[in-house]
């Protein structure tokens, strides 16, 4: 899964990405200074991986990822090219969900390409060419659509009642994901890759000086991303950036110094697993204790296959405990004996947390 980190020129997107994925993409003062996509790969944090690899005596712990991409800046007229634009735009195509950088501190020294610092009039500029650009794609497959209709191509109807329905949402300022889908339109929204249905959360970038301090720019964005059924979350870049400069012995103690009890890329990163509908089950044993992604509501032979496919061609049934039944007996063995441990079949749906051992034929 891929996450897209947006914003205007020089508002900290490349300082967080230094942050979130320790890749030390190149941050300057200056526009444009990301043009080719940088791309980091971050775990996603889980405390349970580290008791059941003690529980276990295990060899190896492998948490969950998730894949973070920097685009570069985008500016006003990104839509028709403006600033690399339609590259940029191309980029944001390919990913799952966006996370869009909102700069909420005043710097002088730091160059603001409006010259003024505006979190809502700078969402604005970003949403709207993520607007615009979706509005030429659909017009254009509508116009299409119609023509074809015309001809005799009834296959084209459900494409045309969606593509009315999107039009009129981005004529109207609302994204592409305000519009109700139906169940036979879902395949046609997907192909679409349209920017302004992806889920977004705003993160607002705060400075060195407003940490644990109340911040009108913060609120403004906070209020925003409520109307747009959007998560919104607070962090400064630079101090993250510092943070995972540290050896890892010393960052707990310097974000105690600074009275931050979980770190804002931590909050980022659990926030993305939880926009993309994502969950991890875990498997446990003495070579490896892992966390698998799956989509939530996904049923146990499909939660096999992300381990080999052969697990879910020749699925048979599923050992399932909970995590906390798990630990609370103290051991596999354990929590078989008080009947903790279930036996289900191709029907079951896998709960986040679940321990599980797979039976399947080759």
């Amino acid at each position: 899964m891929k996450i897209g980190v947006v914003g205007l020129p020089n508002v900290g997107k490349s300082t967080l990405f230094n942050a979130i994925t320790e890749a030390g993409a190149e941050s300057a003062n200056y526009p444009f200074c990301t043009i080719e996509p940088n791309v980091g790969v971050v775990d996603v944090p889980d405390p349970r991986l580290e008791v059941l690899g003690k529980m276990y005596n295990t060899q190896k712990i492998t948490p969950a990822s998730i894949e973070f991409v920097d685009i570069a800046g985008l500016v006003a007229g990104a839509s028709h090219g403006e600033g690399l634009g339609n590259k940029f735009l191309s980029h944001i195509r390919e990913v799952d969900a966006i996370v869009h950088v909102v700069r909420c501190f005043e710097n002088e020294k730091i160059i603001h390409v409006s010259g003024s610092v505006d979190p809502l009039r700078d969402i604005e500029v970003i949403n709207l060419e993520l607007a615009l650009a979706d509005l030429e794609q659909v017009s254009k497959k509508l116009e299409r659509d119609q023509k074809l209709i015309k001809t005799g191509d009834k296959t084209l109807i459900a494409s045309v009642e969606l593509m009315q329905k999107i039009k009129a949402a981005l004529e109207n300022n609302l994204p592409a994901r305000s519009v109700d889908v139906a169940e036979e339109e879902e395949p046609i929204m997907k192909n679409l890759q349209l920017l302004t249905a992806k889920p977004v959360i705003y993160v607002a970038n705060i400075g060195e000086n407003d940490i644990g301090k109340e911040n009108d720019f913060v609120k403004q964005v906070q209020q925003f991303a409520n109307k747009d059924h959007a998560k919104c979350i607070s962090l400064c870049a630079k101090i993250e950036e510092e943070i995972v400069s540290l050896p890892k012995e010393e960052r707990e103690f310097y974000k105690q110094e600074l009275g931050i009890s979980q770190s804002g890329l931590e909050k980022l990163v659990v926030a993305s697993y939880d926009l993309l509908g994502l969950m991890s089950y875990l498997t446990a044993g003495e070579k490896e204790v892992r966390a698998w992604t799956i989509k939530k509501g996904t049923k146990a032979p499909q939660a096999a296959g992300k381990i080999h496919t052969d697990f879910e061609k020749g699925f048979i049934k599923a050992e399932v405990v909970s995590y906390s039944d798990l630990v609370e007996a103290g051991s596999f063995v354990k929590a078989k004996e008080k009947g903790k441990v279930r036996m289900e079949g191709k029907d079951y749906v896998v709960n986040d947390g679940d321990v599980i051992l797979f039976r399947f034929n080759v």
